[in-house]
């Protein structure tokens, strides 16, 4: 991937960000459907006192452990390999894919307009991106997160390039 990114002379790298699809959005909406879940559950169970109260609850929190570092193996895996980045560069960007390929990429003199749209609630925290450019489709991906330090590194390189 490395060599495909190099390949295409968009300068210095300035920074490498995670970014998601939709998929990624409804896997963040799933985890804290599922952590609500699990706080109904086991409430429910202190409330009731079943007999097996202490091996179910027990269970569950093995689980919700277990998907825990599911998810913490997951960030670090996609990060050492470069799987779903932005990757900022001096004269552009690349979006890679979910297998470290290049999804897409952009040359700063290619955009026309940036769009940016900020979800924040209790399932779900992303700022949406759709980059228009002259004669191709928009470029669009999610940044996760309440403020991804994407935000600030993406809108100043815009800024630096007189891009609004």
């Amino acid at each position: 991937m490395r060599q495909d990114v190099g390949r295409l002379a968009l300068g210095k790298k300035l920074g490498s960000y995670p970014v998601a699809g939709v998929a990624g959005a409804l896997a963040q909406v799933a985890r804290r459907l599922g952590a609500v879940l699990y706080i109904i559950l086991i409430v429910c169970l202190v409330a009731k006192r079943p007999p097996t109260a202490f091996a179910k609850g027990a269970v569950m929190t093995a689980v919700v452990f277990a998907l825990f570092g599911l998810v913490l193996a997951w960030r670090r895996i996609s990060a050492r390999f470069g799987l779903r980045r932005c990757h900022l560069h001096a004269n552009g960007l690349v979006v890679t894919n979910l297998f470290g390929g290049i999804q897409d990429a952009v040359t700063w003199r290619e955009v026309t307009e940036l769009n940016r749209l900020r979800a924040a609630s209790l399932l779900m925290a992303f700022h949406r991106f759709e980059i228009s450019r002259h004669g191709r489709r928009p470029l669009a991906f999610l940044a996760p997160g309440l403020e991804p330090p994407l935000v600030d590194a993406l809108q100043g390189e815009l800024a630096k390039n007189g891009i609004h």
